[in-house]
Parts: C-alpha cells; structure tokens; sequence
C-alpha cells in the first residue's frame, strides 16, 4: 500500500482559482488500496477560492493584476511539503500545469495561455527533497 499526496482538485474539491475541480476517477480509484492525502498549496497559503490567477514569473508568482503572492504560494507549499514527510509520502500526483504543482509546462507569466518549460513551486520542494512526482497525464508511470 502507497501513501499518496494528491492535487485537492484532482480529488474533485473545488478549490481551484476559479472555485471548481478536474476531478479524475483514476485517481480517486487508488484510494480503494491506497493512501490518499490531499492537498491544495494554494488554501494551504492562505489564498481564497475563488481568486485571481497567478504565474510564475521567474521565482514570483504574480496574479493577472499584478499582485505578488508568492509568500502564500511557498507557505502552502511548505505545509503540503511538511504533510507529505509527516506521512511518508510514496509520491505524488500534481496538477498538470498549476504554478504550485505543475509538473514540466507552466505558464509563461503573461497570462496568454503560452506554456514553457518549468515546475511548480510545491513540485519544486518536492523535488528538492526527494519526493518523486507525477502530473494526472503520467497515471501509467506511477511506481504502483
């Protein structure tokens, strides 16, 4: 049996910036075996749902009207991170693309919708603390 920390949306709670959810059966079924521990750095954060969009902009995440929130951004990914090691993670499951959990493409920062390459910042500690993650497109890599 796996720990697993998951992506809140994923598990179909509504917390996303516009207050609604990408919930995935696939992901909801692993619970039947599996440890599942949800998170949402974002309402970790502090920040409310709904709320504006944010972006990485380098390491700020700034929303689509120029607010700085990246001391919320790193404070909820510093609590998902501390849930993750209390639990034991195995790994995790991220929201593709999300500036806390995107895995690989994020969002430039301009808010056109144009992807580059990067990580979210809650994958980033993840990462940096040995923590193996996986975006909802990667379900059949999962180390099960």
């Amino acid at each position: 049996m796996a720990v697993i920390v998951v992506s809140n949306c994923l598990l179909g709670c509504q917390c996303r910036y516009k207050g609604d959810d990408c919930k995935c059966e696939e992901i909801l079924a692993l619970a039947k075996d599996h440890t599942i521990i949800g998170v949402c750095p974002e309402q970790m954060g502090g920040l409310s749902t709904p709320r504006d969009p944010a972006e990485r902009v380098g390491d700020k995440l700034i929303t689509n009207k120029g607010k700085d929130v990246t001391f919320e951004y790193r404070k909820g990914a510093e609590t998902a991170l501390f849930l993750a090691k209390l639990n034991k993670a195995d790994f995790a499951i991220l929201k593709y693309r999300s500036p806390a959990c995107g895995k690989g493409m994020i969002y430039d920062g301009t808010f056109s919708g144009k992807l580059i390459p990067g990580n979210g910042v809650f994958a980033e500690l993840l990462e940096e603390n040995g923590i193996p993650y996986f975006s909802e497109n990667e379900l059949d890599k999962l180390p099960l």
